[in-house]
Formats: structure tokens, sequence, C-alpha cells
């Protein structure tokens, strides 16, 4: 143990010094210019949100080694083709060579806990083909989620975003990821994965009209299939408040101020969109 609290000490202190590319840009020609997810301006957060951008076919991860999690991950839908593929689904996880905590697909056995992608399997395979979808399959795109939410809830919102929410908009930024909270907690498998105890995903399109329209969610680990979707709709601010992250700081202050601060579910017609009963 004290062998491993050593080398976390270590990580840290390497990571606290070269500042894990936290003003890394990513180049967008898409929806909006911006920078990468940035860490608000306190030491506790700083410590906790230092992140190694990894560039994957289909979707980008800022990954902490720190908490053995990606603490966000980026990607873009849009509509299903007709000639849309059904690729079968991968049977293992990838250990990611790139990072310094290269958490196994070992990690999570006999832990209480599923492998929940970040970024979805089937809008990867779907969208962006079989390397997309076996880049969903590395482990740092993987994050420890109660059974219930990860087949339930979370797996019908993921159907949701594909397959309604890409009829409505044309293109759809998706920025998704874990919450921590101040009691750390770690997989019983694996010391140096931290277990989340909440989840986001925050949606941003425009409309035909040009109006940028914005939707967030904040779910906590408990949540059952039949909960509404409404029950754990969110403003961005809200979202920035429990992560400790500014996700839009290269838009006008003005227009981020207002987008981050609404709640506007029924732009993106929610009150249409069925609630599933996983009980029945």
């Amino acid at each position: 143990m004290l062998i491993f609290w050593g080398k976390r000490l270590l990580l840290l202190l390497i990571l606290n010094v070269v500042g894990c590319y936290s003003n890394v840009i990513i180049p967008s020609s898409t929806i909006v210019l911006q920078s990468v997810p940035k860490s608000i301006e306190s030491v506790g957060w700083q410590l906790k949100n230092h992140y190694q951008v990894l560039s994957n076919h289909g979707f980008t991860i800022g990954y902490s080694d720190f908490r053995g999690n990606p603490i966000w991950v980026n990607y873009f839908l849009h509509q299903l083709s007709d000639k849309a593929p059904f690729l079968k689904r991968p049977h293992n996880f990838k250990t990611d060579i790139r990072v310094t905590n290269q958490v196994t697909d070992a990690s999570y056995a006999g832990s209480g806990y599923d492998r929940g992608h970040m970024a979805p399997n089937a809008a990867m395979s779907k969208l962006y083909g079989a390397q997309a979808q076996a880049d969903s399959f590395l482990m740092t795109n993987i994050v420890p989620q109660k059974a219930n939410l990860n087949r339930q809830w979370w797996y019908h919102l993921e159907s949701v975003e594909l397959y309604d929410f890409t009829r409505q908009f044309q293109q759809i930024m998706v920025i998704t990821g874990p919450v921590f909270d101040s009691h750390i907690e770690y997989l019983k498998s694996n010391h140096a994965v931290e277990i989340p105890d909440a989840f986001y995903k925050i949606y941003m399109a425009q409309s035909e009209s040009g109006k940028w329209e914005a939707l967030a969610f904040l779910v906590p680990q408990s949540a059952q299939g039949e909960d509404s979707l409404h029950q754990y709709v969110t403003r961005i601010d809200d979202i920035e408040n429990v992560t400790g992250l500014d996700f839009f700081s290269e838009l006008d202050d003005n227009f981020e101020n207002s987008l981050e601060a609404t709640i506007d579910d029924e732009s993106w017609h929610l009150q249409d969109i069925r609630t599933i009963n996983y009980h029945q």
C-alpha cells in the first residue's frame, strides 16, 4: 500500500510540474471552435483535474491518470445513414498503452461495477466504423458504472441521442464524463481506479434558424431505468460546479453565461420521448 501511494504521489508531482496538457487546443471546424475543458482556478480542482488529451477515431478523451478515469469525452453525432454498418460488439476491453495508469479489463473483475462506455459503442460503430468501435473499448474510455444505470437509464439516453436528437439537429456536439465527490472510493479490485458518484452529458447543437441549443444531464449512480429523462436535466453551470471544469471558456462571455445558465429541454422534445419501464 505504501508503494502504491508513493507512486501516486510521484505521478501527481509530475503532472503538477508539466501542467498535463490543460491548454491544448483541439482544432475544430465543426460546431464551435473551443478549447478543451479547463480546470477551474483553484488548487484542489487543478490537482484532481489534470488530464492527458487522447485522440481516437470518432472521439477525444481527457484522461486522468490520477483517477484512472476519463474526466471528459467529446464526440459528435449526426443522423444515421441508411448504409450505417451493423458491427458485432467486441468481447474484450483493451489496455491503453498511451497513459501511465494503464487500467486493464481485469481491473473491474469482481468489483460490482460495469465497464461503462463514455463514447458509446453503438454511435462510434455506426457513425465512424470499426476502428472507432475498437477505440471505444480502450479502458481510457471506460468508467465504473452501476449495472442498473449502465444497462438501463444510461443506455436509454445513448439510444435517444443517436436515434432521436439526430433527427432534430444536423450535428450535435457531446461532452460527457464522471463526477466525483469528496468521499473517495476505489475499485476493490484496483485501487488506482476511482469510483464516480454521478455522470454528466452536455449536448450542443444549432437549430435551422441558427440558434444555439444546449441540453445537460447530471445523473447519479443510483438512477433507475424507469426514471424519466426530465428528472436529471440540469444547467451546464451546475455540472461545472460539481466537476471543477470550465467547458466553453473560449466562447464569448455573455453567450457562454447565457447558454450555461439555461434549462431548455423543450427544444430537444424530451416530452415526446417515451420513458422505458425495464421492469415490465
